[in-house]
């Protein structure tokens, strides 16, 4: 099997796309701490939001600025690993780690706070996610966005677009916001694992290789000239990614499917519990002021404001 090395410093590390993530989180690092007090109502960010936010870069650079990214190119079940983190795990990190005190002003912008407020509705936030995340796993759609660069990367822009808008019922913490709790997040998280499950069906269970993009050596080629460059890919004399893979076509399509639905599963699950932590919390919360009121009536509590 061929190594990657072929391939080159740039295309395997993306340097210029890993200079754009460093200054996006030096933005971020300026405006929640040195410069968080020119915003009225803005809060100290906690340890926990900043961590949140820079894991969150990490792994997008991960998938799609080191050599993972060119695997993915090579092996299905690479890609179905890069987009399970794309849209699964960096949406939610991504939210917690953005202050609330950040999204209001953000929101502010009107636009925003509109679009925000229509598309992260839940049925029509799930709808969307999981409809676009299907439609782009169709063959013939796949096949047709593979190997167009803008296509490609405006469907990634529009995937990790809709996936905020699915995951922010769940998750986001500020209360002008919350259209969901309780039951209705249970409800939400097994809807979203039914909605995904026939696009993996369809991948782990059919008895052929389905994407021209890892089957056709042309299709394939013109892919790679758009992940490595025409002139590198010119110089290498390969001809497909068998070359890189002992895996069979059939194998590598199957295996990518169970990823993905098990990365969901498991996401998924941690996302249940956590529900049900808050919910139990909650339920605490409101047993123990029962409890004083009853203990002694004339105890009213204020209102946080």
């Amino acid at each position: 099997m061929l190594s990657l090395d072929i391939f080159g410093f740039e295309a395997l590390w993306s340097p210029y796309f890993l200079a754009v993530l460093l200054l996006l989180i030096a933005a971020y690092f300026l405006i929640t701490v040195k410069f968080r007090t020119r915003f009225q109502g803005s809060e100290q960010l906690t340890t926990v939001q900043g961590l949140l936010f820079t894991v969150s870069i990490v792994l997008l650079y991960a998938i799609k600025g080191s050599p993972l990214d060119l695997m993915a190119h090579l092996m299905f079940y690479v890609h179905m690993i890069q987009m399970a983190v794309l849209v699964l795990m960096i949406p939610p990190l991504f939210i917690l780690g953005i202050p609330v005190w950040l999204w209001r002003k953000i929101f502010k912008i009107r636009f925003l706070d509109s679009m925000f407020r229509f598309f992260t509705k839940p049925l029509i936030a799930l709808i969307l996610f999981n409809m676009f995340f299907s439609f782009y796993h169709v063959p013939m759609i796949f096949d047709h966005v593979m190997p167009n660069l803008w296509l490609h990367a405006g469907y990634s822009i529009l995937l990790f677009t809709v996936a905020l808008f699915m995951w922010w019922p769940l998750i986001n913490e500020d209360p002008n916001y919350q259209t969901l709790n309780g039951i209705k997040k249970v409800g939400y998280i097994f809807a979203g694992g039914i909605l995904l499950t026939p696009a993996c069906a369809l991948i782990i269970f059919v008895d052929h290789p389905i994407y021209l993009t890892y089957s056709d050596p042309h299709v394939w080629a013109q892919a790679m000239r758009l992940c490595v460059g025409s002139s590198t890919f010119a110089k290498l004399n390969i001809s497909g990614p068998q070359l890189f893979s002992s895996m069979s076509l059939i194998h590598d399509q199957q295996l990518g499917g169970v990823l993905m639905k098990v990365i969901q599963e498991i996401i998924y699950g941690v996302m249940l519990g956590r529900v049900f932590f808050e919910w139990y919390r909650k339920d605490q919360a409101d047993s123990e002021k029962e409890m004083k009121q009853m203990v002694n009536p004339s105890i009213v509590e204020k209102s946080p404001i």
